[in-house]
C-alpha cells in the first residue's frame, strides 16, 4: 500500500513550525506525567509501604525527566549512530527539530535524571524508577507513531499485504516496523506494567517494575530488528546483529536483575491505617523495611516538618 500523505508539520506560522515529531514528545510527557501522579494519590498501590513520593514531587521530577530525555536522546544518537557528526559539523547535534533521537540515550538520560532527583529530595531511587517506568511505554507509543508520520526507520522489504512503500525507501513495500513498535514497546508493554502495579503490588517490590520494563522493552525491541530495516551507515555487525540488539542486552540483564531483587527482598507489614499520598507511612512499617545498608536506597535524617 502507498505510503498516507502525511505533512511532518502540523501548522505553519511563518518561521514557527509544529511538528508532530516535537508533540509526540509533549504528550508523551504530559500523559505520563498525569498518571504517575494518579499512582501516587493511590493508596491502595502499596498499602506496605505508601507512596514513592508526593503529588508536588512528581510536578517537579517532570521537569528533570524532559531535560533526561531529550539531551540524553540526542546526545545518545550521535554517539551510538552517528559520532561523525562530532567532527565534521558539531553545530548538528543541536538541531533536535531535525529528528534523530535514541530511546537507549533517553532512557540513560532519564537514568541520570532520576538518580539526581531521587538523591536531591532524599527519595528511595528504585521506588522512583518504578513509577517513571509505569508510565514510559505512554511516551514510546507517541514517539513510534511521530517516527511513522515522519516516514522514517521503516522496516524491511516484504510481501505482507500490510507492506508500506515509503517515500525515499525504494519501490518495494516494507515492514510498517514503526506501528509494530507503537502496539509492542507502547501498548502491550503498558498493560504489562499495569498488571504489575495495578494487580500484583509490584509498587511493594522495590525496583521490580523498573525491572520488568526494561526486560519488556529490551524484548520486544530485539523481536523488531528482525524486520526492522539496519542503519546504512553503520557497519555489519556479526552474527546478524544489529545496534539496536546490542543496546538493548544490558537492558535486558539489568532488568532481569532489578526483577530478581525485587521478589526476592521481603515486603514490610501493611499498616493498620491505610497511607496517605501527602503522609508518609507509619514509623513501624518504615523500621519494619529490610535492607537498610542497601546501596540503592536513599535515605537522609527524619525531617519533624514532614516528607520531603
Amino acid at each position: 500500500m502507498p505510503f498516507p500523505d502525511f505533512d511532518p508539520i502540523l501548522i505553519q506560522i511563518g518561521p514557527l513550525a509544529i511538528r508532530w515529531y516535537a508533540l509526540a514528545y509533549v504528550a508523551g510527557i504530559l500523559i505520563g506525567w498525569r498518571y504517575v501522579v494518579t499512582m501516587v494519590r493511590n493508596p491502595r498501590l502499596a498499602p506496605a509501604r505508601g507512596p514513592a513520593a508526593t503529588a508536588p514531587q512528581i510536578d517537579d521530577l517532570i521537569l528533570w525527566v524532559t531535560l533526561g530525555v531529550i539531551v540524553g536522546g540526542r546526545l545518545g544518537y550521535i554517539l551510538f549512530y552517528t559520532p561523525s557528526v562530532i567532527w565534521t559539523n558539531p553545530l548538528e547535534i543541536l538541531q533536535v527539530w531535525q529528528g534523530g533521537m535514541s530511546f537507549h540515550g533517553g532512557a540513560l538520560g532519564v537514568a541520570i535524571a532520576v538518580i539526581a532527583f531521587a538523591r536531591t529530595n532524599s527519595l528511595d531511587l528504585l521506588r522512583l524508577g518504578d513509577l517513571v517506568a509505569a508510565c514510559a511505554p505512554i511516551g514510546l507509543f507517541f514517539g513510534r507513531i511521530a517516527n511513522f508520520i515522519n516516514g522514517e526507520l521503516w522496516g524491511r522489504a516484504t510481501e505482507a499485504p500490510w507492506g508500506v512503500i515509503f517515500p525515499g525507501a525504494g519501490p518495494y513495500p516494507r515492514h510498517p516496523s514503526q506501528l509494530y513498535e507503537a502496539l509492542l514497546e507502547g501498548l502491550v508493554l503498558f498493560i504489562l506494567l499495569r498488571i504489575a502495579t495495578h494487580r500484583a503490588h509490584w509498587l511493594e517490590r522495590r525496583g521490580a517494575v523498573a525491572g520488568l520494563f526494561l526486560v519488556g522493552y529490551a524484548v520486544f525491541r530485539t523481536l523488531v530488528e528482525q524486520v526492522r530495516e539496519p542503519d546504512y551507515h553503520l557497519p555489519d555487525f556479526p552474527l546478524g546483529l544489529t545496534m539496536g540488539m546490542m543496546l538493548s542486552l544490558p537492558m535486558l540483564l539489568g532488568g532481569a536483575f532489578l526483577i530478581w531483587r525485587g521478589l526476592r527482598e521481603p515486603v514490610p507489614a501493611a499498616p493498620a491505617t491505610p497511607v496517605t499520598a501527602e503522609a508518609p507511612p507509619p514509623a513501624e512499617a518504615l523500621q519494619a523495611e529490610p535492607a537498610l545498608d542497601d546501596p540503592f536506597r536513599i535515605r537522609s535524617a527524619p525531617d519533624k516538618d514532614g516528607p520531603a
